[in-house]
This record gives C-alpha cells, structure tokens and sequence, in this order.
C-alpha cells in the first residue's frame, strides 16, 4: 500500500535553509513542500497567509516556529539546533580576538553548556526566553565588553542594529531531517478535521485585485500581497478605525510610482468585526527610472546596510561614533576614501540615523549621469532638487564635468538647496589632505563636514577577525559548513595589498567560499586566486594600482591635474610654500598663481 502523502509548509528564517529544505525534502516522495522565508514577525504573516493552502502541518525553526504556534490551528514543528550545530559557530569564532558570548533560547544554551564543560571553553552564554528580552540582553553584554555574539536568527537582527557582530548559529541537515520525520508521524496520527472558513469565502470574491484582511485589533489577519514592502499595509491600518466606523468607500494613494485604488467593506461575524480592503495598482510615470537616479527609504537603506560587506564585518566599528553625530547634524558632508572602502555604505548610515530618515533618500551617481537625467535634474518642475526635507546623495561628485559641477553648485547656492535638504557628496581620496579639487571646492563652498574612510591595508591585524565574520555569513547564504583558514592561506591573506579594499575583499572571499571543498580554505586556493588579482593590476580606466592609491584622478583637464598635486605636494609639506615651490622646481609665484586656480 502506497504511503499517504502530507502537505508541508515549511517557514525558513534564511534563504540558505530554504534552499537545503527543498532539496532534502525532494527525496521524500510522501512529503508536498512548500518553503518560504521570513523570521519572527515576517513568518507569522507568511503562515497566516497561507492558511487557506490546506497545509497538515508547519515546519519552522526557534523564535519564529514558537510564535507562529500561536496564531495557527495548524500543528508546526520545530528544527532544533543539534550540538554539533553550535560545535560549528564555536569553531568558527576561534579567530576573532576579542570578548564573544552565546545567546539564545535554552535550547541553543543548554547545549552551549555541555559543550564548553566537555572542552572546557571559557565563553559567557546568556539564555533568552523571549523576544522582548533579546535588546535589553544585548544592551547589556556591549556594555561589559562583549563585541560578537553567537545566536540563532531572533537575536542576529538586533545584534547588527546595536553595533554587535555576529555568527548565525546554523542548521545542519540532520536537525531539518529528524523535523521532517517527526511532521510525518505527528500528520499519519493527526485526525482532527479543519473547518470550513466561512469569512475567506466571502473574501474571495475581491477579484483582480489584491486584498488585505483587519480585525479589530488592527492584526492583519489574511491578505493575498504577495510584496515584501509593508508601506501599504501601514496606510491601510491607520484607515481601519474610519472602515469599521463607517460605510463603504474608495480611496486612491500614490507610493513609490504606483497609484494604489482602495475599496473598503465590513464583514461582521458572530463574534468579530473585519475591515476588508481590497487594492488595485497601476504604474504612473516618476523620476525613479531616470538614469544614475535612485530613490530609496529608510528600510531599503538600512536593509543595503546591515546586509552589506562593511555591516557583517564590523568595519563602520571606528567610524560609529562620528557617523552617529554627524547625522544629528543638518551640514553637508563629504565622504574621502579609496574606491571600495564603502562611501555609499556610510551615506546610508548617516540618511537612516536623520532626522529626515522618513523622507526618501535620493541617490545621484554622477558616474552614469547621462544627459537626459541631467537634464531632468536641473530644469524639470519634478526634480528632486525642487524638493524639500530630502537626503541627496551626489556619489563620485568628482566624475562631473567641470561645467556641471560648476552648474551644481549654483544651483545648490541659488536655490538653497544646502538649506531645503540634507546634501551628502562622495569622492575617491587616498586621503582627506588630498581631496580632488572638484571636491574640495564643494568642502569649502559649503562648509562640508568630512569623513575619510581608511583602506583595508590600515586594518590588516582585523583580518582574522573581518574574515571569520564574513565567513559566518557565507556560510549561511551558501549553506556550507567552513570553519575558517589554513594559517598559511590567512598570511597570504595579510600579505596582499587590497588595491580596491572591501569590495575586491569581499570578492575574493565570495569565490574562495564557492571554490572550496574542505572545511578548511587551503592557501593553494588562496594564492592561486592572489595570482589572477596581481595579473589584472589595470583598472578599467588604466590607472594602476600605485597610482590608484594616490588619489589622482587622470581623466580630467591638465590644470585640475596640477592643482591636485600641489595639493598634495603643499600637505606633505605641511603647507610651507616654499619647501612646496623647491620640492616640484617652481617659483613661489607660480606656485601662488596655481593656488588661487583652485
């Protein structure tokens, strides 16, 4: 007799799970799955959509499996993390140099406990018991001292938003496997018979469009959204106390380029009362698909930063201070460093930290500015330059031609713009004395506040520590299972320059993860990789990696050229004139007319 079959609905708290989830349960021809991701909140509204999809049973894992127990008539079992999964995360950490604790429910410490009896690990571990306690726990561990955190996914969120570092505690295969087994049995043996839901039959009929159920408590209780972005479930909360006070009515709502049509109902049961909404969208013509012009929010910005290279690594650690303060701040701000030291990464920083976090920020990169989005910018009624208590973001100010930046600032003096909005620029600098003079003539036009972004060459002695952490991550992205570096691999590692720093890191690291099929990275594979780096020592624009770490920009006029090695010449000479004027065999009149050029 052919073995009955179930229908599963698994909730991943990461991609990588998901991705391990379905392949394990293909092998199981009894088993029907389907596997989402979302943790904590984002899974209960998963599961809670899908309560019409005649699932037997919920798979789910920690936090996000107890929460969903709550809100379901539908049994969810729970994958438990195995010893030898917190074996991995401890393994893992042994490269980073400074104080580490375990948090977690006391199914992760429990487990936690007995491992560091048996090899005698002096590590803090903290138990948590729910998710109100998670920010006050960790609040407390940065205070005395502790600077990483192994977790499981409730507290990896949170951990990032203070400061802290982090290490997912992952799931292997065995604990997804023994999930599985139990969902079955508890499926065969489970003979309870679900109800017909009268309230989403009626819903249904909300055709083409899609449609959004309330209590009255403003709990979304069922909605057929299948987007990620909650800003139209917010506006549709805040009119639930009008719907269920009043009749039906229709609304429209422009979002981010999409106008939104709103009908509204009131379904009344027994017992409860229910604001229905049923929404429709259409696309209208905005500036965001102009060229180069990007228009984000706050949780599109924090969402790029805390899942960006320089977030998981910790590199903002020296620089969080000043990005806190600067954000407080309403002056315009120009961000120095080598290209992939993560200049956008920090302006994203200082938007979501503003006053103005609310507002979108607008992102101008003036590398791929072409002459239509130019134009836009600076003579169409709809401009975001037109617009008030806006982030502006101009990336690589110093990719303008002469006369746009020229054109720019007039506009920003003229118009007040510096006033109206808060104005981030960016340029490449091998240092803050050595500003290109495009950028320098902002700074001091505007009154700018800078931050210079050291290169990765200056922070070698983190590199154990900056690796093991993006390590973690990969890890749980990739679904594998590495626990670090060869120490000959790691001192290859340590040796390289890093020409383009972060980004050329993280790359690297990236191919490393995919290519390795040991626990341990091999510094045969390291050194092969460094090879094929030092043979691409051109840039796309034919500077090498020398003369890209000085800062100078070649591909511009000849006087711009100039005046930027006077610059330089003049701070290493702490801006004595004369040891400047004999250092490059020029007259101190001719340095004095070059000054004034600039």
């Amino acid at each position: 007799m052919e073995s009955p079959k179930i229908k599963v609905l698994g909730i991943a708290p990461y991609e990588a799970m998901k991705n391990v989830m379905e392949k394990l349960a293909r092998k199981r021809p009894q088993m029907e799955m389907d596997v989402y991701v979302g943790d904590l909140k984002k899974g209960v509204d998963i599961a809670q959509k899908n309560i019409q999809g005649n699932y037997d049973v919920i798979i789910s894992r920690g936090g996000t499996a107890e929460m969903i127990g709550k809100v379901t008539h539908i049994p969810v079992i729970e994958i438990s993390l195995s010893v030898y999964d917190i074996l991995r995360a401890m393994k893992l950490a042994e490269n980073y140099s400074d104080k580490y604790a375990v948090v977690g429910f006391p199914s992760i410490t429990s487990s936690a406990h007995l491992l560091c009896d048996l090899l005698q690990y002096k590590i803090d571990i903290v138990t948590i018991h729910n998710e109100n306690e998670v920010e006050s726990t960790l609040r407390d561990l940065k205070k005395n001292g502790c600077r990483m955190i192994l977790c499981d996914m409730i507290a990896n969120t949170t951990a990032k938003k203070l400061g802290l570092n982090s290490i997912l505690i992952t799931s292997g295969n065995e604990s997804i496997e023994n999930a599985f087994d139990q969902a079955y049995k508890l499926c065969i043996s489970y003979a309870n018979i679900k109800e017909e839901n009268s309230l989403l039959g009626e819903i249904i009929r909300g055709e083409n469009s899609y449609t959004f159920v309330f209590d009255e408590k403003q709990n979304l209780y069922f909605t057929t959204w299948d987007n990620d972005d909650s800003e139209i479930t917010d506006i549709l909360r805040r009119e639930i106390p009008e719907t269920l006070n009043g009749d039906n009515y229709k609304a429209f709502r422009n979002i981010d380029g999409n106008l939104f049509s709103i009908n509204s109902r009131v379904i009344e049961k027994s017992l409860h009362r229910y604001a229905v909404f049923y929404v429709s969208s259409t696309k209208v013509p905005m500036a965001t698909s102009k060229y180069g012009i990007l228009f984000s929010n706050k949780r599109e910005a924090e969402q790029h930063f805390y899942n960006s290279f320089y977030s998981i690594t910790g590199s903002m650690q020296g620089l969080r201070n000043t990005v806190e303060q600067i954000s407080q701040s309403s002056f315009p701000v120009m961000i120095s460093g080598e290209e992939g030291t993560g200049k956008e990464q920090i302006a994203r920083a200082i938007y979501a930290q503003s006053s103005l976090q609310h507002n979108p920020l607008i992102a101008i990169n003036c590398s791929l500015v072409n002459d239509k989005s130019w134009g836009f910018l600076t003579n169409h009624y709809n401009s975001p330059l037109n617009d008030n208590n806006n982030t502006i973001y101009f990336k690589n100010i110093e990719e303008l031609p002469s006369e746009r930046r020229k054109q720019l600032l007039s506009i920003i003096l003229d118009m007040n713009l510096d006033k109206r909005n808060r104005l981030i620029f960016s340029c490449v600098s091998a240092s803050q004395t050595a500003l290109p003079s495009a950028a320098r003539e902002f700074v001091n036009l505007l009154s700018c506040m800078t931050i210079h972004l050291p290169p990765l060459r200056e922070r070698m002695e983190e590199l154990p520590t900056i690796s093991s952490l993006y390590l973690g991550n990969l890890n749980v992205e990739l679904a594998r299972q590495i626990i670090g570096f060869e120490p000959e691999a790691m001192a290859l590692l340590e040796a390289y320059d890093w020409p383009y720093n972060y980004t050329q890191f993280k790359r690297v690291i990236n191919e490393l993860a995919v290519i390795t099929s040991t626990p341990y990275i091999s510094a045969r594979d390291v050194r092969s990789l460094l090879e094929k780096e030092k043979a691409s020592s051109f840039t796309g624009s034919g500077q090498t990696e020398e003369t890209r770490h000085t800062g100078l920009d070649i591909n511009r006029t000849l006087d711009e050229i100039t005046c930027d090695i006077i610059g330089q010449v003049l701070s290493q000479n702490n801006g004595n004139q004369s040891a400047a004027a004999k250092q490059l065999g020029i007259s101190r009149t001719t340095l004095w007319r070059y000054m004034n050029r600039r």
